[in-house]
């Protein structure tokens, strides 16, 4: 039998391990990103390698998330971040200049190269044939430094699409698809590979909306082709020479083919509070809607700003509505603003935000009490967009404005005007000025760190056993950012002391002071949880600050891959429940032991004693050699400079 694409591109740059289905395997990294939320620790750990300079072919530091800059803390970092990319060697993409997602696919975005970033939508890349996979900031520091990023050797999965989308439904409509019959949960250690011959008729853009939210599916990433289209984009953005073809064999073979016709796909919606709760619009139409947010790194390309302005020219915002539109790159703002496309929004109302995250982590723009938000971003997530009653609906650009011009959710369909089909251009504005760095360190740079700036801190090594309580237990599908709030909270993203004030704030405001009291008493912290735990965003310190806050274990019914390796790297043991059952025989506040813990870690199964309710529960985690020895060192910094 043939390759995969996937298997091609992994296999060539495997260094350790064999192509086999869960076992695990080491890969070079070609290309890295950050992005200013996850990136200062990044780096802090990064320097604490103390290695003089990166060893990636390219690494850039994008500066996109916490651009409000109220206080001295996010300037500060903008500026820790832009010093000690010149020093090492990093390209720095200055604020304004876009998001990570959308600009490196624009301006780095290679076929068949390994691209690492720091954030959970870095397969973004995928879309123009890339491995593109979010990993913790620590992962990320170590592939800057040469090391070899360690993944499960995935199953593949081909999705073979066929026809052609119908007027008024897009990308997004096909990934809220993919959603429904994947869900977000059960997807860990798989990539999703696109193929078939309705591939050809979605543009690069198309393809990066879809694969940027395989994230939601809990996929490893999601890759598509390199071919013509792929060619005619990069030939656009002045890169035609770094073009390769790339496909799978004929013959190749995948581990479940899921066909997809897209001329049967219709407007989709993905309802509160998750992304994968999928309605169809007709479902949903007629329900009365108070905001729309346009942009994010899933829908802010030039054919999305595009479309919209086009739908909206000549209209006004609807009176009771608010609509706010962020492009995704200084490159799409400036040709919307040279074209009058931008003009066309002004004109009909729209508030022009930032080339930035803003509204999609909670930043910027949220809604008022009990509103009704469609947003095209990829996450809807209780309280994510910064208010906790909201309710939020992850819609395509045509169902957005489709909403502005009438105030209720609408079928676009169903609107009466022509359908605005918008071409790839032949050639985008080439403007690479708000890049900093050629790519080479100078020593001579000094490094600024302000005072809310700290050293990254290490875990103890692996005691020999585990004695504390339950301090909380928690239900299914817990993301990153049930665990550790975003928007506001995130300027104190260097300060860990201060940001592990605010882990789980949402669910029980007095776990972290409860955490910190069992601490200073030697007493250890475990989390129990249910399905799911840790889905959302790659941000490490959902792992981090808990370890500070002397947290060991946590045990749940099921991980999201990313978290769980974060876990791993800051010394906490992700373990599971043999049988579903025992999730109910542990309650908050039970005492708990793990005796010689180093011993039952290497056989596999861990007995749990609940001195509580006097019973023991038996729990499992499946470790490799590397993780065994990441977890008895007390974290893979301990591990990587011992």
């Amino acid at each position: 039998m043939g390759k995969s694409l996937t298997r091609k591109i992994l296999e060539s740059h495997m260094a350790d391990g064999r192509w086999e289905s869960g076992a695990e395997i080491g890969i070079k990294i070609d290309q890295t990103l950050t992005q200013d939320a996850t990136g200062t620790m990044t780096y802090l750990q990064f320097e604490a390698m103390e290695i003089e300079s990166i060893k990636t072919e390219l690494s850039v530091s994008y500066v996109d998330h916490n651009t409000i800059q109220v206080g001295f803390e996010n300037a500060d970092d903008h500026k820790y971040l832009q010093t000690v990319a010149a020093r090492y060697g990093i390209i720095y993409s200055r604020p304004g200049n876009g998001i990570c997602h959308q600009v490196h696919l624009e301006r780095f975005g290679r076929p068949g190269k390994t691209l690492l970033g720091s954030d959970s939508h870095t397969p973004t890349g995928g879309g123009i044939g890339m491995i593109a996979i979010g990993a913790g900031g620590l992962d990320v520091a170590v592939a800057i430094g040469g090391g070899l990023f360690y993944t499960i050797c995935p199953k593949v999965y081909n999705i073979y699409l066929t026809g052609k989308l119908n007027n008024w439904v897009s990308a997004k409509d096909v990934v809220l698809k993919m959603l429904e019959i994947f869900t977000v949960k059960g997807n860990v250690g798989v990539v999703l590979e696109y193929t078939g011959p309705g591939v050809a008729t979605l543009s690069v853009p198309e393809r990066a909306a879809i694969t940027n939210m395989g994230a939601e599916m809990g996929v490893t990433c999601s890759i598509f082709p390199s071919d013509d289209v792929t060619k005619r984009f990069l030939k656009a953005q002045g890169r035609e020479g770094q073009w390769i073809e790339l496909a799978p064999d004929e013959d190749a073979e995948y581990d479940k083919v899921v066909p997809i016709e897209l001329d049967k796909i219709e407007p989709l919606a993905a309802a509160p509070h998750s992304p994968g709760n999928i309605k169809t619009i007709q479902e949903l139409k007629g329900l009365k809607v108070d905001q729309v947010e346009i942009g994010s790194c899933t829908n802010s390309s030039y054919k999305d700003m595009v479309t919209v302005a086009r739908i909206l020219k000549g209209r006004t915002v609807y009176p009771d509505l608010s609509l706010g539109i962020a492009p995704g790159s200084r490159q799409v703002l400036q040709m919307m603003a040279r074209s009058g496309r931008l003009a066309d929004l002004i004109n009909a109302g729209a508030r022009i935000m930032e080339s930035a995250c803003g509204f999609c982590i909670g930043n910027s723009q949220s809604p008022s009490s009990k509103a009704v938000s469609l947003r095209t971003s990829n996450r809807n997530f209780e309280g994510r967009s910064g208010t906790k009653d909201a309710q939020i609906y992850l819609v395509s650009p045509e169902v957005a404005a489709a909403a502005v011009i009438t105030g209720e959710i609408t079928d676009p369909r169903e609107l009466g005007i022509p359908y605005p089909a918008v071409e790839t251009p032949s050639g985008f504005l080439i403007d690479d000025s708000m890049f900093l760095g050629d790519g080479k360190p100078d020593t001579s740079v000094q490094i600024f760190r302000g005072p809310n700036i700290g050293d990254p801190p290490k875990n103890a090594p692996l005691p020999e056993q585990i004695a504390g309580e339950i301090t909380i237990k928690v239900g299914d599908k817990i993301t990153t950012d049930h665990i550790m709030p975003a928007g506001a909270r995130l300027k104190y993203r260097s300060n860990i002391p201060k940001y592990a004030e605010f882990v789980f704030e949402n669910v029980d405001a007095t776990f972290s002071s409860r955490c910190m009291k069992n601490k200073e008493k030697g007493k250890h912290n475990i989390i129990v949880a249910g399905f799911s735990y840790g889905q959302g965003s790659s941000r490490e310190h959902a792992a981090l600050c808990p370890m500070y806050l002397g947290i060991k274990a946590v045990i749940a019914q099921s991980f999201e891959r990313i978290h769980a390796a974060n876990l791993i790297n800051f010394g906490i043991i992700p373990l599971t429940f043999a049988r579903e059952e025992d999730y109910e025989k542990i309650s908050q506040g039970d005492n708990i032991g793990i005796n010689n813990i180093v011993d039952q870690l290497r056989g596999k199964e861990i007995v749990l004693e609940n001195k509580t309710k006097n019973l023991n529960i038996v729990l499992v985690c499946e470790l490799s050699e590397r993780q065994m020895g990441i977890l008895l060192a007390g974290g893979l910094l301990n591990y990587a400079v011992k």
